[in-house]
């Protein structure tokens, strides 16, 4: 799966313990699965926007900011990488 939909399930699970919710509270408040939040989170399915505007909604944050939080994650995640690549050299 790509880095932006493992940055964005992290985003997800971030925003989530942040509001100190379990999994299943998050799907209640966006009238998801929990199984399938935790899918999200794990980065191994694609979100679609509609799924995305739910989550969003329920987290109490505008979509966009969802998606620019996964991005930083995933930005957070390649320097992490490369710093580590450079002290194994």
């Amino acid at each position: 799966m790509s880095t932006l939909v493992q940055g964005f399930g992290l985003a997800v699970r971030q925003s989530r313990e942040a509001r100190g919710w379990s999994q299943e509270r998050l799907a209640e408040h966006s009238d998801l699965n929990r199984s399938y939040v935790g899918e999200i989170e794990r980065g191994s399915v694609i979100a679609s926007l509609a799924t995305v505007e739910k989550l969003a909604g329920a987290l109490g944050v505008a979509p966009s900011g969802l998606v620019v939080r996964g991005e930083a994650v995933q930005r957070a995640q390649l320097v992490r990488g490369i710093q580590l690549a450079a002290i194994a050299c």
